[in-house]
């Protein structure tokens, strides 16, 4: 009986025909083994031997092309993806991978005809749809970005990636003087799909059509779940100073570190910082899983939250003594039930700090949906919410937030209170 089984074994490593595996097969599934390991440094040495022994191997260099453009061998890599295709691979995947290294190579002309190539060969391949977009969204073409954006959702309707992707582009393209294109294509997006968050929030701000009184939880934390790896890195391009300016209100205050401090919509934890010289007890909370790992990270919380804010605070009555929200009510188009639920949250005598984007006087309206999707607010309105909440106004000055397109974004920071008696 071994010996049966040993001879069985021998016949399988000949193949069922009894044939045997040539040298080069051999060494292009040793090095296909070391690449599905992450090993690209040792996988393609063992390419270039098998493609040496047998240079017909259309696979084998598809497979190449992927080690070299892990080892950012941009141009090699590339090469080995039209070798692939010379030797017969005509399929929409090699295609794809050649489009997909020479826009990463900046070579865009020669991109797109692959992405086009890869698509005539595979008009259901929705990463293909999204890359070629990409790409025209790199050459400043945002409309046709756009288009290939909504091929890729019509194949995958729930990818989060592809919905931001199109309304970035569709922000790009209203900002660059496209406004009746884009918001014709906003209307598509919000009628196509109508469940989504991004489609019904930002669709509706680029279309110009009525938002809803607040931005979709959906929404807010699928955005900041996207952008938490990047977020701190993007605020510091734009001199966000969001943080700084609420400190400065507290900064006339000893910071006497007896206070329950809540930073609502802390994100990665900008606040912190500022906030813990006055915190016996500093909460955050969020939406975003993401942005909560992040802020986990800098170890200054004493606790964080996933939740959404006014439910939170509705549950934890007189439960602080200082509420800070940076850039969180831009999230709100009428705040009065945010307000509200941070009153009932602040003890006797405990202070609310938060900043908006302030509206221009001249719009008339109380407040508005912009196409980037945040909220600003008259002055007008904010001095009345906040009276109407029980609270009493302390400050509410004007200063930069932030720059947003290289032009500076006005903002309203305000302090408030809750009465003592």
């Amino acid at each position: 009986m071994a010996g049966s089984r040993s001879s069985l074994r021998g016949g399988v490593r000949r193949g069922l025909a009894g044939i045997a595996v040539p040298p080069a097969v051999k060494l292009s599934r040793q090095a296909d083994a070391r690449a599905a390991a992450g090993d690209a440094a040792g996988a393609e040495p063992l390419y270039a031997q098998a493609l040496a022994a047998d240079p017909t191997l259309a696979g084998t260099h598809n497979n190449r092309g992927n080690a070299l453009r892990a080892l950012g061998r941009l141009d090699e890599a590339a090469a080995a993806y039209r070798a692939a295709v010379l030797h017969g691979l005509h399929e929409g995947m090699a295609h794809y991978n050649l489009g997909s290294v020479l826009r990463q190579a900046e070579r865009q002309d020669e991109a797109e005809a692959a992405f086009r190539q890869a698509l005539a060969l595979r008009p259901d391949h929705a990463e293909a749809w999204n890359n070629c977009g990409n790409l025209l969204r790199d050459l400043g073409r945002f409309g046709g970005a756009a288009v290939d954006y909504r091929r890729a959702l019509a194949l995958r309707p729930d990818w989060a990636d592809a919905h931001d992707n199109l309304g970035a582009v569709l922000y790009l393209l209203h900002e660059q003087g496209g406004e009746e294109d884009a918001a014709a294509l906003a209307r598509l997006w919000r009628r196509d799909h109508p469940d989504n968050p991004l489609a019904r929030h930002i669709g509706a701000a680029i279309a110009g059509e009525e938002a809803d009184p607040r931005a979709p939880d959906d929404y807010v934390r699928q955005t900041f779940d996207l952008f938490a790896d990047e977020f701190d890195r993007k605020l510091a391009e734009l001199d966000y100073r969001a943080p700084a300016l609420l400190a400065g209100l507290l900064s006339d205050e000893e910071p006497a570190g007896d206070l329950d401090v809540l930073d609502a919509g802390c994100g990665t934890g900008l606040c912190a910082e500022a906030l813990r010289p006055y915190a016996r007890r500093l909460v955050g909370v969020d939406l975003s899983d993401g942005m909560l790992n992040r802020a986990r990270a800098r170890g200054l919380y004493d606790g964080l939250h996933e939740a959404e804010l006014v439910g939170f605070l509705a549950t934890h009555r007189l439960a602080f003594d200082l509420v800070m929200a940076a850039d969180v009510f831009c999230y709100f188009g009428v705040l009065d039930d945010a307000l509200a639920a941070a009153c009932a949250a602040l003890r006797p005598g405990g202070r609310l700090a938060f900043t908006v984007e302030a509206l221009d006087p001249a719009d008339g309206r109380p407040h508005r949906v912009a196409t980037h999707g945040r909220y600003a607010h008259a002055e007008a309105y904010i001095r009345t919410a906040v009276a109407n909440a029980g609270l009493m106004l302390r400050r509410c000055d004007r200063d930069r937030l932030r720059f947003e397109s290289g032009e500076p974004v006005t903002g309203l920071v305000v302090l408030a209170g809750r009465p003592a008696g």
